[in-house]
């Protein structure tokens, strides 16, 4: 019988939202909500939003908060079961068969735990305490990855035709994030409880950018998220999000210590925030109106 996590932070979403808090994880109560509740109903989390709004973020904070190893599974094209769940190590097995005595023999030695290559899906079965296991970006993955999912996000099982089943016996916390590239199935869907982290208010952008930017000056921090904000309303290829709002503070802010003004370093480290040409060169126009019209 495999056991469900049991920790202290989970007493309930408002808990859990200011345990996140204590590692600079600011999650609204939707999100410490959906969190409690795939981890209450032993029920992968699923997390979609724009890139940038914190979704890998909320798997590392809660990793850090209950204590468990984080494994991270980075999806892409063509990635399959040899990428994310084991290998054969078949330069030792070959190695093992060369010095046995004869093939039936060599056959049932060489299919042992011992030759066998964990990736991150095993590996996180396998954890004695949980883990937390993050299937990062699955929408960049084929839809007969999904498939292949489904029985490990159904039962915390695989199946290893020369060795069996193996079953996790504490359950690990999944959480799968997508910046909804394709429509995930409906089959994977099911499995998961469901949550869409929107981009935070500018208040609460300020708040995580002061956090994350210590030393930014309160006006600096205002300037820089009205800013994000401004940017955010035209219409680019790419939307910033809060990862490069914060390495644009962070930027400025290594800028304005070697002498630049504050203005001066905001537009000088715009490549921290936009990382597209025709995007960047749309946001300068628009600095250049906005200031033309402020003198």
């Amino acid at each position: 019988m495999i056991v469900a996590a049991s920790l202290p932070m989970m007493e309930s979403p408002r808990a859990l939202q200011a345990e996140l808090e204590t590692v600079n994880y600011f999650a609204d109560l939707g999100l410490a909500t959906a969190i409690y509740l795939g981890v209450a109903l032993n029920k992968p989390l699923l997390l979609e939003g724009e890139p940038g709004v914190g979704k890998t973020e909320a798997a590392r904070a809660l990793a850090a908060v209950t204590g468990r190893e984080l494994i991270r599974l980075q999806c892409y094209e063509g990635l399959d079961a040899a990428q994310s769940l084991y290998e054969w190590n078949y330069p030792k097995q070959l190695l093992k068969m060369r010095a046995g005595s004869g093939e039936a023999e060599t056959l049932a030695d060489i299919y042992t735990p011992e030759f066998l290559l964990e990736r991150p899906l095993l590996k996180a079965l396998r954890q004695p305490k949980g883990a937390i296991i993050l299937v990062d970006e699955i929408d960049r993955a084929d839809a007969e990855f999904e498939a292949f999912l489904l029985e490990f996000l159904g039962d915390y099982q695989i199946t290893i035709p020369e060795l069996g089943t193996v079953k996790a016996e504490v359950a690990p916390i999944a959480v799968l994030t997508s910046n909804r590239t394709r429509e995930l199935h409906d089959a994977l869907k099911r499995r998961c409880a469901y949550h869409w982290i929107d981009m935070p208010e500018p208040a609460q952008v300020r708040r995580i950018v002061e956090t994350r930017a210590p030393g930014l000056a309160a006006e600096a921090a205002e300037a820089l998220v009205e800013a994000v904000s401004r940017v955010r309303d035209l219409r680019l290829t790419r939307q910033p999000g809060i990862s490069e709002s914060v390495e644009w503070a962070q930027s400025a802010m290594a800028l304005e210590r070697n002498g630049e003004s504050w203005p001066m370093a905001l537009r000088r480290s715009l490549g921290l925030l936009i990382k597209d040409q025709d995007d960047l060169a749309r946001v300068k126009k628009a600095m250049n109106e906005f200031e033309g019209a402020t003198s």
